[in-house]
């Protein structure tokens, strides 16, 4: 059975592009187009939608307002952020709103498609280049004042496995690339990274890139 999929974006372009490329792939199905985030949501709740690919700025109401209100609905559809903007503000936001993914718009067209896959089989994603940028951002920043310094997480407490698990994640991998590369089966992977969660106190898979660097298991090079 087909993917379910509404475009959200404010430009005729864009959507026409994205329309092509998904109905070219076979697996998915475009079932409705929005031009502002408040028909992104009414979409997502007339349609009910497997994913809602949701660009950020649109008239009437942004994207992250929007996926807010979609996933504040009983049942809601999966969102899967695609952008030109990926500041700091707009990352933070998204992922604080529920969106199950974060991508830039010149991204390849085959990792787009791939992550509409992935958002919808349960799994969240967020762009390498941009989990990269923030770790980087991340490092050059200085350090807080002692009175206010969160503790420094260490390894200690978690198995061999959650700590490759983790390692990747730092590296941008999704879930589903974690099996892969661990030769472990999907639900397995979201499940450490899931564990990972709960034992670092993590609020999304950014912190959880982070804190892989402060253990010195990624570099920001990696």
């Amino acid at each position: 059975m087909s993917v379910r999929v509404v475009l959200a974006d404010d430009q005729p372009l864009i959507r026409s592009a994205l329309r092509v490329l998904i109905s070219d792939s076979g697996d998915l199905l475009v079932i409705g187009e929005a031009a502002t985030g408040a028909e992104a949501v009414r979409l997502a709740r007339e349609l009910r939608p497997d994913v809602v690919v949701m660009d950020i700025r649109m008239p009437i109401m942004d994207g992250i307002e929007a996926t807010r209100h979609i996933l504040a609905g009983p049942d809601p559809a999966r969102v899967l952020i695609l952008t030109t903007f990926d500041d700091d503000e707009y990352v933070y936001g998204a992922l604080r709103a529920g969106a199950s993914g974060f991508l830039v718009k010149d991204m390849a067209l085959d990792d787009i498609l791939a992550a509409v896959r992935v958002v919808a089989g349960g799994d969240a994603l967020i762009a390498p280049s941009v989990t990269r940028r923030l770790i980087e951002q991340f490092v050059d920043r200085p350090p807080e004042p002692a009175t206010t310094a969160v503790p420094r997480r260490t390894s200690d407490g978690i198995t061999g496995r959650e700590r490759e698990v983790l390692t990747l994640v730092g590296r941008g991998r999704s879930n589903a690339e974690i099996a892969t590369d661990l030769h472990i089966s999907p639900a397995t992977a979201k499940a450490h990274v899931a564990r990972l969660f709960t034992k670092l106190d993590a609020r999304d898979r950014v912190h959880l890139a982070i804190l892989a660097y402060q253990m010195g298991l990624v570099a920001v090079t990696d």
